[in-house]
Formats: structure tokens, C-alpha cells, sequence
């Protein structure tokens, strides 16, 4: 087993030599990041009510959050984070997924 992991090593070393030396090509990715949108009151509210139909109590269960931070966020008082509003663009971009991922269950 430590034989298997040293060569393998070994062999990433030599593969890296060859690759400042010009003899090897690298894999190139670019990644765009799009930024994050913002969420307002009326928009939490809207995802939460009319694209979902859930209760704050069910939305705060999805988002991993208290219901307080749902009230908070839909009166204003608190603007949801950065992962938060990640989660509500994924919501947005396939509202069946909640449902696909196993995260919510309908009956």
C-alpha cells in the first residue's frame, strides 16, 4: 500500500518536471463565477410563498434556518446571507430540485 501511494507520488513529481519543462501539456479549465443576487423581503417572501407554497416554519426547515430568520427576512430587518441567497437562486433555477435532492418531500 505504501509502495502504491509513492509511486504515485513519484510519478506527479515527474509529471510536473515535465510540465515546467515544456514536455507535457496541462488540462486547463477557466471557471466564471456569477455573482450572487440579492434577496429582498419581497422576494424571499415570493420564492417562499408562491413559487414553493411552503409556511415560514417549512422554508426555515429547507434553508436550515429558525423561523425568527425567515421573519427577519421577509419583514426586512434582516437581509439573508450569501449561501442563503445562493440556495434561493438554485430554488429559482429548479424548484424541483429541493424535491430531486431528497432535501423536501411532498404528499
Amino acid at each position: 500500500m505504501a509502495e502504491r501511494a509513492f509511486d504515485k507520488i513519484m510519478q506527479g513529481l515527474k509529471e510536473m518536471d515535465a510540465y515546467q519543462k515544456g514536455k507535457l501539456k496541462a488540462r486547463k479549465r477557466t471557471l466564471k463565477i456569477e455573482p450572487i443576487r440579492a434577496y429582498d423581503a419581497k422576494k424571499v417572501k415570493n420564492l417562499r410563498k408562491e413559487l414553493l407554497n411552503l409556511t415560514q416554519t417549512a422554508f426555515a426547515g429547507v434553508c436550515g434556518v429558525s423561523n425568527k430568520t425567515v421573519e427577519a427576512w421577509e419583514s426586512g430587518k434582516n437581509m439573508p446571507s450569501g449561501s442563503a441567497c445562493r440556495l434561493f437562486e438554485l430554488i429559482e433555477n429548479d424548484p424541483e430540485a429541493l424535491e430531486r435532492g431528497g432535501i423536501l418531500s411532498i404528499s
